[in-house]
């Protein structure tokens, strides 16, 4: 059993969502078996980004959500425990998921989890999707090629809603000047007050 603590120095809750700290005891047990080799190993602060946006805007209604570059899922886990969607995790370092399903066990969700790169998604798997959403995952140059390949490959699967969450990284602001282009897009700047001030810029496509 999981402890339950409410500690502020192993844990953070926010937006209805428990995340445990590196020094969680949980945490630390599954370091000692699990190890990311791409930036896995910890959460990334845009994820409450995407939070705190649909929070105020919401979701289309049963929403199938596909996280890419999920990590330890936090927004993906948000989805599916207060936006009620149905979610799904990809990674393309599998090393991750024992983190996520972690916190989908202590926030009470299912979410299911695929194991591949941004270039992995093809037109098929994205064609039941209806929210695509990533939250830092354009952090290098060589990231942004595969990033907008998928993205145009989920536009022409007819997702219906594309959000990225970002600080505002070099990288990421010219992937939204190429998408501010396309019809559609817009380059959002937004604040997330908890669980602390966090600005950030959002991509979103579609409605």
């Amino acid at each position: 059993m999981i402890p339950m603590s409410g500690s502020a120095k192993t844990e953070t809750r926010a937006y209805g969502i428990r995340l445990l700290h590196s020094r969680h005891p949980e945490i630390r047990r599954h370091k000692r078996l699990n190890t990311p080799v791409v930036h896995g190993n910890r959460h990334w602060a845009s994820s409450w980004l995407l939070m705190d946006y649909f929070k105020r805007r919401g979701l289309p209604r049963k929403a199938h959500v596909m996280e890419v570059g999920c990590g330890w899922g936090l927004a993906g886990i948000y989805c599916a425990k207060k936006q009620g969607a149905t979610v799904t995790g990809v990674d393309i370092d599998a090393e991750v998921f024992p983190y996520l399903r972690l916190h989908a066990d202590i926030n009470k969700v299912e979410i299911s989890v695929m194991n591949k790169g941004f270039d992995g998604l093809t037109g098929r798997v994205l064609k039941d999707v209806d929210v695509l959403i990533g939250a830092d995952i354009c952090f290098w140059d060589d990231m942004m090629d595969p990033l907008k390949r998928l993205v145009l490959r989920a536009i022409r699967a007819r997702v219906r809603l594309v959000v990225i969450a970002d600080p505002g990284r070099p990288p990421f602001q010219r992937l939204c000047e190429y998408f501010l282009e396309k019809r559609g897009a817009e380059a959002l700047d937004w604040t997330a007050v908890r669980p602390r001030p966090i600005r950030g810029l959002l991509l979103k496509i579609g409605a």
